[in-house]
């Protein structure tokens, strides 16, 4: 009968596992590389999706500075605020400039470490590397804090002092960034469509809250909060002196704190990569919209901080905008439905803010895989096109972060401003060296120079004004990062340049006078038949069949068993094993099998495979165990081989159930 064509032979049935099975209910049917194409973000899409961690950061921003400046200067803080807050803009300014030509220029993601490998080298690269990793991690633990503190000041607000939330913070926290890292591991898409709205619903709020401030300003002025109130921040004295009294130290402090208003402005860069084509024309049209918008909303919010006096709170509730919101809309139905609304809108957006990391940090890790400065499984493809393992890192140390900071925001904040304008320090450097050297625009040179020493100051401002709150730990851990990356990639680098050492003579055939094969036998079954089949089917010059006796008895009447079997001519050899040290047994047969040299040794194992978890864990694999115990004696192949026990089990309960019982079990008895 003539063969079976290749072509129509039927292909074979693989049974999905219990995990991937399990992954497919929760994610969806897995998306094939040829969509990824079609898994791009348009411009509107854009900024809800990667402008949120920028833009959400103007709920806290305002709020940070005066958390520095009314126990110094007291009221007087509320003036104060105005200056610091155009500092803060000057600074936006610069960045923007600056991250305009990074997009321009650097189209794939990566960002500031991009700039800063093709600019300064692979390993100064590192410290930008490890400093947008810090920040995306980070960022994620304070945006979703932020976003339940906004949820229990509407509690606070509207509840009449209600605080039966603030106990619930951390739970919630960590419930929220479970459900992005589920939102992401579905795919940018999914992300893009669940995270636009809310950037777009706190845009609006913020302008209806200006825009009724404002009104309300013209008709008479605005209400003032308490700033004596229970729980508030307590005042400073302003005293006498330079600026009533507050150093200039405090007022380096507050701008500090003030910067992480522009937290989020470098996602852009580091996700150019996830727009439509021409990619960096539109990553820089939307970073401009960005910009022009995150400007116009500190501006406002800090605004209405100055006329309102919105004061912090030591717990943190009520924040800074929800005063300024209930003050804004005042009391009535009216007013609460607004507050209502702009918390509701404040929280969605500060969560969703915590979905940039989910889109930037594993696009970046994996092009720092690629680089070989991280472990190269960053830059695998998940069942949905995500970079799924840079996801579910970026999940569980932001988890651990929260529960080591309690979700304290405060606390975070000051984790948070190295990491982010040592970014933006690297960038803009990197673009002044790539302006400099090849003298195409002095502007722009000058441009970015100035926006990395400033964002340079503010890294050293924040290191030393909060090192004792916190941003020692960052400090602590940055050159350790760097050191790490750099030991990552030594590695791959040392792997590389054994493995293609490859002589000349070892492409030759082997000078191998005999090759001869052993079975390593744990009992006469389908998977051993199956094993001394293949042997065979290898043209050694010796067969044999092994069985390692660590129990007498069972091995006595496995060796009766193969005698009286007439179904094999393979010898079985039984090797000694008192001490029980399987793997040694095994080493020492197979290096006394080649001592002379010229014998070359097969090592089969028998791989007994289960479908369903109770059968693997009847069962203990010895196989990978054996083969990494022989990769040492020269001369010696191992070659695993599975066989499907399952499979086998299905086909008897077949055969039982068509009245074959008799048959199948005289196979096995």
């Amino acid at each position: 009968m003539p063969a079976r064509d290749a072509a129509t032979a039927p292909e074979p049935v693989v049974r999905d596992r219990l995990a991937y099975r399990v992954k497919r209910l929760l994610l969806g049917p897995p998306l094939v590389t040829e969509q990824l194409a079609r898994e791009k973000l348009s411009n509107p899409m854009a900024l809800g999706v990667l402008a949120s961690d920028c833009i959400s950061s103007t709920a806290y921003g305002s709020e940070e500075m005066l958390r520095i400046l009314v126990p110094v200067a007291g009221v007087a803080a509320f003036t104060l605020l105005m200056p610091v807050t155009g500092a803060i803009l000057f600074v936006l300014l610069l960045l923007t400039f600056s991250y305009r030509d990074v997009v321009s220029v650097y189209t794939r993601a990566g960002g500031s470490y991009v700039v800063a490998r093709e600019n300064f080298g692979p390993r100064v690269a590192q410290i930008a590397a490890v400093a947008l990793l810090v920040d995306y991690i980070v960022t994620v633990a304070v945006q979703t804090a932020a976003g339940t503190d906004a949820l229990i000041s509407l509690a606070h607000l509207t509840g009449k002092g209600y605080t039966g939330l603030d106990h619930l913070k951390l739970p919630i926290t960590a419930g929220v960034v479970l459900l992005l890292a589920y939102g992401n591991l579905r795919g940018v898409r999914e992300a893009g469509r669940t995270f636009a709205a809310p950037a777009y619903l706190f845009m609006l709020a913020v302008a209806l809250m200006m825009t009724v401030g404002l009104a309300r300003a013209l008709d008479g002025g605005l209400p003032h909060a308490d700033v004596h109130a229970p729980g508030a921040v307590p005042l400073g004295s302003p005293g006498t002196g330079w600026l009533y009294g507050v150093s200039l130290f405090m007022v380096l402090r507050a701008f500090a704190n003030g910067g992480s208003s522009l937290t989020g402005l470098e996602a852009i860069s580091n996700s150019v990569s996830a727009f439509r084509r021409p990619q960096g024309v539109n990553a820089r049209r939307t970073l401009t919209v960005m910009s022009c918008v995150l400007g116009v909303m500190v501006l406002g919010v800090s605004t209405l901080a100055h006329y309102t006096h919105a004061i912090p709170y030591e717990d943190g509730n009520p924040t800074v905008i929800a005063q300024e919101a209930h003050l804004v809309f005042g009391d009535g139905w009216p007013g609460t439905a607004g507050l209502v609304y702009v918390q509701l809108a404040t929280a969605l957006i500060l969560y969703t803010g915590a979905n940039t990391p989910f889109t930037g940090f594993p696009f970046l890790a994996s092009f720092v895989a690629e680089d070989r400065f991280l472990p190269r499984q960053l830059m695998r493809r998940g069942h949905r096109l995500a970079f799924s393992n840079g996801i579910i890192c970026l999940t569980v140390v932001s988890l651990a972060l929260l529960l080591v900071t309690r979700a304290n925001v405060d606390k975070l904040v000051a984790l948070y401003a190295i990491g982010v304008f040592t970014g933006f320090t690297m960038a803009a450097a990197g673009m002044a060296a790539h302006y400099w050297r090849r003298r195409e625009s002095h502007w722009r040179t000058a441009v970015n120079l100035v926006a990395a020493v400033v964002s340079a100051l503010v890294v050293a401002v924040f290191a030393v004004t909060k090192f004792t709150e916190g941003a020692w730990l960052v400090v602590v851990v940055f050159p350790i990062g760097v050191w790490a990356l750099i030991r990552i990639n030594r590695e791959y680098r040392e792997e590389a340049a054994a493995l293609e050492n490859v002589p000349a003579y070892t492409t030759d055939r082997p000078h191998w006078r005999r090759h001869v094969v052993h079975v390593l036998v744990d009992n006469l079954d389908l998977a051993t038949v199956k094993a001394l089949r293949y042997a065979h089917e290898l043209r050694p010059d010796e067969v044999r069949a092994v069985h390692v006796v660590t129990d007498e008895p069972r091995a006595r009447r496995l060796a009766e068993r193969w005698d009286a079997s007439s179904g094999t001519t393979v010898p079985l050899e039984l090797v000694d094993c008192p001490d029980r040290r399987l793997r040694h047994a095994v080493a020492a047969l197979a290096a006394r099998a080649t001592a002379d040299g010229t014998t070359a040794l097969t090592l089969l194992i028998p791989r007994r495979t289960y479908t369903f978890p109770l059968g693997r864990l009847l069962h203990r694999d010895t196989g990978e165990q054996m083969a990494k115990a022989l990769q040492q004696v020269p001369n010696v192949a191992v070659t695993v081989l599975p066989f499907d026990v399952s499979a086998a089990i299905e086909r008897l309960r077949a055969a039982d159930r068509s009245g074959g019982s008799s048959a199948a079990h005289g196979t096995l008895s």
